[in-house]
């Protein structure tokens, strides 16, 4: 019995996303394309920082050793000392 109410809420799905898409009309509501957008604006911003890290990490192997480091400037406080 549980086994035909899911395969009829699975069938009672694909029928309304095939209906939907025969109609091209994918949306309901205005939340649901408002949804849809935040969804894709959160994907899209973590795909730009894992880009983001791995160009900084590329950049850091790659030009770790020609880099000059840095020294310190400027005179000791010699007050600061015990």
């Amino acid at each position: 019995m549980a086994q035909r109410n899911i395969q009829q809420e699975f069938q009672d799905q694909f029928d309304d996303v095939v209906s939907r898409l025969q109609s091209k009309h994918f949306f309901q509501s205005d939340w649901d394309i408002a949804s849809f957008a935040i969804f894709f604006i959160f994907i899209g911003m973590v795909l730009l920082l894992v880009i983001l890290v791995l160009i900084r990490c590329c950049c850091c192997c790659c030009c770790e050793g020609d880099k000059p480091r840095r020294r310190k400037v400027g005179i000791d406080n010699m007050a600061l000392e015990p």
